[in-house]
């Protein structure tokens, strides 16, 4: 019971932070940029912020996760699911939220896929 109540908290979590970066991605694109350059842009505007959340919050949790006592033990399986689960939302948010945005919004502007070619 513990682990589920630590995911559901982690679930708040990793909805603010993508909230957030598509709201930002949004924003450049209501100022005319192109869909690939507003996701770069936002991503690199939001790595900070959603890095030093992560880090924040793992770093809180550091203490209760290190701690031996009988006590402990009851909050510990809440405590693992949040820290680790942290750090691969923080993945999930910056890198697979920007790239299925891009994938899906050029399908839905009628694009073809993008060129990386020189």
């Amino acid at each position: 019971m513990p682990s589920l109540m630590g995911f559901v908290s982690l679930a708040g979590v990793v909805v603010n932070d993508s909230i957030l970066l598509v709201q930002y991605i949004r924003h450049h694109l209501d100022e005319g940029e192109d869909i690939y350059d507003a996701v770069v842009r936002a991503s690199q505007e939001r790595f900070r912020a959603v890095f030093l959340t992560s880090l924040t919050t793992a770093a809180g949790l550091l203490p209760l996760l290190l701690e031996t006592s009988l006590q402990a033990q009851v909050v510990k399986p809440l405590v693992i699911s949040i820290v680790f689960g942290i750090f691969t939302s923080t993945l999930l948010v910056l890198f697979m939220i920007p790239a299925a945005y891009a994938i899906l919004g050029g399908f839905r502007a009628g694009e073809s896929a993008p060129s990386f070619a020189p």
